[in-house]
This record gives structure tokens, sequence and C-alpha cells, in this order.
């Protein structure tokens, strides 16, 4: 097969004055990758730095509620800065440093690739810009916040949807301009070549704990896997770990949104108003019209609204190796509500899809059976949107009472 290509999908349809870079970026991943010793040392950041390995944790109360198979949740929520994405940035750091480049710029939708690129920043000493849609930033404030406070500066995107395709444009045009000095920390499974794959290679760390810690807990590889799709990095850091395992159930939601049969929603492989297309520099299944142009996309959670799907899963799905489900926000927000009850556990509104269709399937099987629901992110950046969502009247008390002081701070 074709370098950067997954059966049809992947490839790098990448303008001529990006060559140079993207070779240099290839060398440099391909020497890494041949290295063990870069291995090795990422290996130790994550440990040292991220918590790694995250746990795997027996969800006993959810698995006795629902009445089924045994659910177990791996914890990339306890990762440094709240999510999968620090193993992403981390690895991409330390690649920044082996090409002595000085600056990096990234894209974001619900915020935490960008404090995770800002922060890897900040451990490295590197320049750091963030694009951000603008209706991203109104979603996801507290993650604005922490960009900023950790030296980054975030930029609003306010062409289109003002959501995560458009910040991967401008972020495209900006290393256009500084590619010398400047590395794009990609922030999923998705782009040009290599950037799926390396993406991929360094998610693979969470499917390489996931498959022992299961062995360890369970004594045999687990029935069902579930991860949330977006770009679809965590999706693919898990089932990295029991792909070649046919007896492993392989499923990923993606964000169904006000419902699949609307045109609210962000599901690619799930929904029917996908197609085959090359945009962003790679070809994937992207939501668009009868003339190629990207449709809106909608979700609750701001890190799965996007348009395209990752090159690798398009292939798996298309080969059957990857079940695609979808989640409606009402659905999301019922499976975030009982997880926290049940378990003292927060899902990111992101990570809560893979947690509704976990819970839809778990109770029909066995107890002697087991899942694993990869828990990609902590719900705690999303506290504005569930607090909404819940139409909690004391958080809107404290919200305007806040406001209040504010007014009377400025007059």
């Amino acid at each position: 097969m074709k370098k950067g290509y997954f059966g049809q999908w992947g490839g790098a349809f990448i303008p001529e004055v990006l060559h140079q870079t993207f070779e240099e970026l290839n060398r440099a991943y391909e020497d890494a990758r041949a290295d063990a010793n870069f291995w090795k040392e990422y290996v130790a950041l994550m440990g040292n730095y991220s918590c790694r390995p995250t746990p795997l944790t027996f969800a006993e109360n959810l698995s006795d509620h629902l009445g089924g198979a045994r659910i177990y949740i791996k914890r990339e929520d306890l990762n440094h800065t709240g999510a999968h994405k620090a193993n992403n940035v981390m690895g991409q750091g330390l690649l920044v440093r082996r090409m002595g480049k000085k600056r990096v710029i990234a894209e974001t939708g619900a915020g935490q690739h960008g404090v995770a690129t800002a922060t890897m920043a900040a451990r490295f000493g590197f320049e750091c810009t963030i694009y951000m849609g603008e209706e991203d930033v109104a979603r996801q404030r507290p993650n604005v916040f922490w960009m900023e406070k950790l030296g980054a500066t975030v930029i609003p995107v306010t062409d289109g949807a003002r959501t995560l395709k458009d910040a991967i444009n401008e972020a495209f045009r900006d290393w256009v301009t500084r590619m010398d000095d400047t590395h794009y920390v990609l922030g999923t499974v998705c782009g040009p070549h290599p950037f799926p794959e390396m993406v991929a290679w360094f998610q693979s760390i969470i499917g390489q704990e996931a498959r022992k810690q299961i062995l360890a807990q369970h004594g045999r590889m687990p029935d069902r896997v579930y991860a949330c799709v977006g770009g679809g990095s965590n999706a693919m850091g898990i089932f990295q770990g029991f792909l070649d395992e046919d007896v492993v159930e392989l499923v990923g939601v993606e964000a169904g949104g006000k419902g699949v049969d609307t045109d609210m929603h962000a599901a690619r492989m799930k929904g029917d108003r996908a197609a085959p297309g090359v945009a962003q520099g790679y070809k994937t299944m992207f939501l668009q019209d009868s003339d190629g142009q990207m449709l809106d996309t909608h979700s609750i959670a701001a890190g799965l609204d996007y348009v395209g799907i990752s090159p690798i899963l398009a292939d798996l799905g298309e080969k059957g190796r990857v079940r695609f489900e979808a989640a409606t926000d009402e659905e999301v927000m019922e499976a975030l509500s009982l997880t926290m009850r049940t378990e003292g556990i927060i899902p990111a509104l992101e990570s809560a899809h893979a947690f509704v269709q976990a819970i839809r399937e778990a109770p029909s099987m066995g107890r002697d059976q087991a899942i694993i629901i990869n828990m990609s992110g902590r719900g705690d950046k999303d506290i504005f949107t569930i607090a909404h969502a819940f139409d909690d009247p004391s958080w809107k008390e404290f919200i305007i009472g806040r406001a209040e002081e504010y007014k009377k701070d400025r007059s």
C-alpha cells in the first residue's frame, strides 16, 4: 500500500510550498520511530509528567446498576491537563526539540488539545499560538483562560461555522508563513501524512496499557471496547491495543447531536450525509453537500464537532473492523448524570458519547463478559455547557451574582 494511505483514504494533498516542511517532518518522525531510545524517553516523560500508566477502573456500581457486562473505564482523564491529548502533544514536543524549532501552533475545538499544547510549550520553552473557532471560544472559556495563563496566544477564528475545521484552516495558513521555525501540532489522527500515523503512534500507549490491565484484572480480552470519535485520536489510541484480537468488537461513537436524521449532527460514518472527499490535506469521509461544500456540524461536545474523520478509522469502518454508532446530545446528558451518580466520575461531554452506547448494550450482555470504555477526558472543562443543559438554578444564581460583582467593579 502507498505510504500514508489506509485503503482508499489518507494521502498528503498539500501545497507545493509545504512539501519541504513535510519532508523534514517525515524524516524526523521516521528517525524517531526507528530509535528505541526515543520511545523510552517518551514513556519516561509520560510517566513522570503525566501520571501514566492511567488506571483501568472497574465500574462496579454502574455494572450492578445495569445488570449486564462488567464495565471497565480507561481513565485518560487522569492524564496531566485532564485528557488523552497530553499523549500526542508531549510526543510531538520531543520531535520539535529534535528538529530544533522554537515555535508551535495548534488548533483546538474542545480546548483540551489547546491546553495540552500550551502546557507542552511551557515545559519545552517554545513560543505558542493556538487557533480556536469563535464558537468554541465561547463554549470552552475555562480552557481559553488556562491556555493564556500558560503563556499561549489564543486567536479566535471567525470564518465559516467558527468551529474546529475553520481553526484547522487558519493554522495551516499560519504554518505556510513561518515554516522555518514553526511546527504545527495537529491534535488528532487526521490531516496529511504523516499526521494520522504519527498521532496514532503516540496515542497507542493507551491501548498498550489497557491490554495489559484488562488481562491482569479480567483474565482475558474484553468483549467490546467503546470510544467516542471526533477526529478519532482517543479511539485509535485504545483500539490499537486490540486490533489484532478478532474476539474484541471495537465500537466508535460519533456525535448524533439533535439526531442523525436531522441536519444538526457530526456523524460521518453512522449517518447518510457524508461522502468521500479531499479537504484539509487528506482524503476521508466528510459531511458535505452534493456540490462538495463542507456542511455545518453540531454537537454538545466541542471536541466531536468536526466535519471529517480519521482516514485510519474510515478504512477500519469500511472493512467492518470498527462498528460506528451515534449518541444524541440528550442521551449524552443522561449518561453523564448516571455515571456521576453511580461512580463519582465526571466524563467529558466527548467521552460521555462512548458511555451512552456502552450503557445501551451492557444490560444485554452476560455477567461473565467485560467491556472497556475509553474515558478520553474529564468533564470539569464542560461545566458551563453541562450546567446550562441541566438548567441548574443555583448555578444560574451564582453566574448572575458574579456578573453583578464585575459590573460594580467596572463602574
